[in-house]
């Protein structure tokens, strides 16, 4: 049984375990960011499909994030305005950054501060979290509680009357933009409808 009260969820996830829980679009698969390989080995995931450092507030990212003084207003601008909720900033990543959390391209990380109660509540207990859907890689994410315990039984996931309430999210993934150098480049479209974030840039 690796269904869990939300204390133990917390306790799980600072250990190094495996977590899952509800987010504002789909149902995250966490784990502590030095952990991160975890989630590559239960997802069969390609090392080359970098995760998201996921926390419960914009300041908690921006020490694994590097650039200069302008572009930390252009980023912490958009944060601001889209934060939390279901946009991932892929930027430069600093060295405080795990390799494990982007194998093959350890330079850049995608970040994203979710607008879930429930997501909140963990990742300010458990400081940031590596991060993706949870579903096999190439598999549609899974939605609720009961079907990620059923694909992914060594998880923790939260009792189903602690988080039925917010169980769903938008089932959409974050949308991702990745910052060039002196734009934005929108990677995938999703949660929030983006033409471009480029408006009053550089």
């Amino acid at each position: 049984m690796t269904q869990v009260s939300l204390a133990d969820l917390i306790a799980g996830a600072r250990a190094g375990l495996l977590v899952s829980f509800p987010t504002d679009t789909v149902p995250a698969l966490a784990a502590i960011p030095e952990k991160a390989g975890l989630i590559f080995a239960a997802k069969q995931r390609s090392q080359d499909k970098p995760l998201i450092l996921m926390a419960a507030s914009a300041e908690d990212l921006w020490p694994y994030v590097r650039g200069n003084e302008n572009e930390y207003k252009i980023w912490q601008e958009i944060a601001h305005k889209y934060w939390p909720g279901g946009l991932t900033l892929v930027l430069p990543a600093s060295q405080r950054l795990p390799k494990v959390m982007n194998p093959t391209d350890p330079t850049t990380i995608g970040i994203r501060v979710p607008n879930s109660a429930i997501a909140q509540t963990i990742l300010a207990q458990t400081g940031p979290l590596a991060t993706t859907s949870a579903n096999f890689s190439g598999q549609p994410p899974l939605q609720r509680m009961a079907e990620i315990t059923a694909q992914f039984p060594n998880v923790l996931t939260l009792v189903t009357t602690e988080s039925q309430e917010q169980m769903l999210g938008l089932g959409i993934p974050s949308t991702v933009a990745k910052w060039t150098g002196i734009n934005w480049e929108i990677l995938r479209q999703g949660a929030i409808k983006l033409d471009s974030l480029n408006e009053n840039q550089i």
